[in-house]
């Protein structure tokens, strides 16, 4: 079969259609005894929401992406290298996908091809395939050309062996996509257990972001809220609930905003459901003028369970050194070396993730980084104290059911690094709640009670997922290409307020990265969350 004999096998095909000619080739593949360690399949479904959408296996050495764009636009935005395609011409507009097919090619890769225009087969030739008709009337060929790999292309890490700095929702990922294929990873984290920072919150959100002119953050938080709910099936032990988030309309002039959106769109309604002032109101039980979104499949969770229910999946390729304090890191020959404040050596590899949220703020590898401290403080009342609301509400703040009747709201931004719960910060909560709900008069007695967080921020407010740039920047830089890279040193940073929702797309993410396997995000997508970013934006300025 094509995939014998290697590492990885990609295929490309224009149309999923009813999934039986993947399910066929993962029976042919499994069936292979000399079958290669993983299988990438790669799909056009229009049927979905735009974008990319990688669906987890149940066996880990197969993936699947599924790709809800027009045939040009998928090519130009995947960032593969495809070792066999089956191409339907009526998939595409014209014949102008040949060439960007070819880019993606790697040298042998076969094709099979139906419904071909004679334009579409010339193109094809042109760009370097080689093909015959078939008895059927397709086309079967190879591809025969291709230029050699720029420089900067990734290459997968030889040796397998990774550290991952910091045990919240960004480390905990991190550790789990990482395990999943195969690495051994040691968890270095400076409390006695996981989720120390602002990833303890007793509860918090995950809800998809909308945008009229469906942006780069909303295009990233829809491919990242989608991902997180079909992976986290597979975890057990999280606390939490899919309840639904009604977030409520500012005013009229917000709303409106929002109903061109939904008329625009066309959310399915599972997905994003506009309400108007009497429905919105019928489900808040007091008045909601303005209207609200729906989002039926968000709600919250537990983010200190999520990270427990990552790190037990783990199982023995995960070493954890909890507790150790404040480390630095060393490059000692070839590997990074983590050391505690006595200078002892907690753990060694060629590979670090840097996934300490603020606390990379004072690691000398990261601290160039425009990462920002913003305060947070999250009030906690007790049943009864607020009503009882089957889903999260939301807008200037958020309130939660929350577990064992303890009801979450905030959190609050502040400027200030005070580390104690605050009264000040408590009455924000609550008035902003008061005017969700319509009622002046919650929380009016209740004792200061919460827990107080500091968000890793960055000025974009998106993470910085990838290969950590060499400090300082040197040399002339336009593109993310030109930026050197710190040897064997990434970063899962800046979650800001989304650390539920982003981090296990941004763990899969950085670990595809790491194996020069497909990517799960639009190529676009991935260099906006490029951390060299900043260097290249900074260098056009001058």
């Amino acid at each position: 079969m094509y995939w014998q004999g290697r590492a990885h096998f990609t295929i490309f095909d224009s149309s999923f259609g009813d999934g039986r000619r993947f399910e066929a080739l993962c029976a042919a593949w499994r069936a292979d005894p000399q079958r290669s360690a993983r299988l990438h399949y790669i799909a056009l479904d229009a049927g979905r929401l735009p974008g990319m959408h990688r669906i987890p296996q149940l066996d880990a050495r197969i993936t699947l992406d599924l790709v809800a764009l027009p045939l040009n636009g998928a090519l130009a935005q995947l960032d593969a290298r495809l070792n066999a395609i089956f191409l339907r011409g009526d998939d595409a507009p014209d014949a102008s996908f040949a060439r960007t097919l070819a880019r993606l090619c790697e040298p042998g890769a076969a094709l099979q091809a139906h419904a071909l225009t004679l334009v579409q087969t010339h193109a094809l030739s042109g760009a370097g395939f080689a093909c015959m008709t078939d008895p059927d009337g397709g086309l079967r060929g190879s591809f025969t050309t291709r230029k050699p790999p720029s420089p900067w292309a990734r290459q997968a890490q030889a040796e397998r062996r990774a550290i991952v700095i910091g045990a919240g929702l960004a480390g905990s990922a991190a550790c789990e996509r990482l395990t999943h294929r195969g690495w051994q990873v040691t968890l270095v984290e400076r409390h006695a257990h996981p989720a120390g920072e602002a990833s303890g919150n007793l509860a918090g959100i995950y809800m998809p972001l909308l945008s009229r002119d469906d942006n780069i953050m909303t295009r990233l938080t829809r491919a990242a809220f989608l991902y997180a709910g079909r992976y986290w099936e597979g975890l057990d032990g999280i606390a939490g609930q899919a309840c639904g988030v009604l977030q409520l309309a500012r005013d009229s002039g917000h709303a409106d905003v929002q109903r061109a959106i939904a008329a625009a769109h066309h959310y399915p309604p599972d997905y994003a459901r506009w309400l108007d002032s009497a429905e919105a109101g019928a489900m808040l039980g007091s008045a909601a003028p303005d209207g609200a979104w729906l989002f039926p499949r968000a709600g919250w969770a537990q983010p200190s369970s999520v990270c427990r229910a990552m790190l037990a999946r783990c199982g023995d390729r995960l070493t954890q050194r909890l507790g150790t304090g404040p480390v630095t890191l060393q490059r000692g020959g070839a590997e990074w070396v983590v050391l505690n404040s006595a200078g002892d050596a907690l753990a060694q590899a060629p590979v670090v993730v840097v996934a300490s949220g603020t606390g990379a703020r004072t690691m000398a590898q990261t601290c160039a980084l425009p990462l920002d401290s913003v305060r947070g403080q999250v009030t906690h009342l007790a049943q009864g104290q607020v009503p009882a609301l089957p889903f999260v509400l939301c807008r200037e703040a958020y309130l939660t059911p929350g577990p064992d009747g303890t009801h979450s709201l905030g959190a609050s931004y502040d400027a200030h690094g005070d580390p104690q719960l605050r009264a000040d910060s408590q009455l924000q909560n609550l008035e902003k709640i008061r005017s969700l709900l319509g009622d002046p008069g919650i929380g009016i007695d209740a004792p200061l009670a919460g827990r107080v967080g500091f968000r890793c921020v960055a000025p974009d407010r998106l993470p910085l997922v990838g290969a950590l740039p060499a400090q300082p920047a040197q040399g002339r830089i336009e593109r993310l290409r030109d930026v050197t890279r710190a040897a064997g040193l990434y970063g899962l940073l800046g979650y800001a307020s989304r650390g539920l929702t982003w981090a296990p797309l941004a763990a899969e993410l950085l670990a595809s990265q790491l194996d020069n396997e497909p990517l799960p995000l639009e190529a676009e997508l991935a260099e906006a969350l490029d951390p060299a970013r900043f260097i290249v934006r900074a260098r056009r300025r001058v």
